[in-house]
């Protein structure tokens, strides 16, 4: 990779607040009127450990609550969206596009938060799935970034089962809520990206699933 001939290469355009639907799920840009009570309840919902490797939150009241919402829909990077639940109707959760950078072609995935209703669901998979098909497919970047604290288990496990490769550990990378933060680095290249999206495509089928909703196979055992 390092021999590449890049010297045709162009800025990718920025990602922005366009709407991206599937079979499970539809991200659209996050809006407090419109999302803020549904994200309410989904977010300060039976699951507190959502909120331990985060920068901010738990919140005590609904104030503080808007508050961030509003900053997170006004920014540009990171670029937050709503996860809204197409059989429901209802916003379950957030997530980002982050340190965007065109020039480069790299965009990280983050700021995930998924209330209790959404997690280890289909749609949970398929709104990932969502932003790094938009990034690749659409937008041309040549690397999606995952990052997360080194103790976060469930992060760090989802990476992995999503398709990105660990790079490395930074260690006393930040402070965060008076912690230490060793980062865990992960990433998919544009190289490795045709196998992930036809294991993405052939995971979330109808076919893959039962009546129940259980699938056949592993998202991980479609790439092997």
């Amino acid at each position: 990779m390092s021999n590449q001939d890049l010297s045709h290469w162009q800025p990718r355009p920025a990602p922005d607040h366009s709407s991206l639907t599937g079979r499970f799920v539809r991200l659209e840009a996050l809006d407090t009127a419109r999302h803020g009570d549904d994200l309410w309840e989904g977010l300060q919902g039976p699951d507190p450990a959502l909120w331990d490797y985060l920068p901010y939150g738990p919140f005590a009241s609904r104030e503080p609550f808007d508050a961030w919402l509003k900053g997170n829909a006004a920014s540009r990077d990171p670029l937050f969206y709503t996860v809204v639940d197409l059989a429901s109707g209802r916003a379950l959760g957030v997530l980002s596009y982050l340190r965007i950078t065109p020039k480069d072609g790299v965009v990280e995935i983050g700021h995930i938060a998924f209330g209790k209703a959404m997690q280890r669901t289909p749609g949970s998979t398929e709104a990932v799935w969502l932003l790094a098909r938009h990034a690749f497919d659409d937008l041309g970047y040549r690397r999606l970034e995952w990052k997360c604290n080194a103790q976060n288990a469930r992060s760090m496990r989802a990476a992995e089962r999503l398709g990105f490769s660990y790079e490395g550990l930074f260690r006393q990378h930040m402070i965060v809520k008076g912690q230490n933060r060793d980062t865990a680095w992960f990433s998919i290249i544009d190289g490795e990206w045709p196998k992930c999206r036809e294991a993405f495509e052939r995971w979330l089928s109808v076919d893959n699933f039962d009546g129940e909703g259980r699938q056949h196979q592993s998202l991980e055992g479609f790439r092997r």
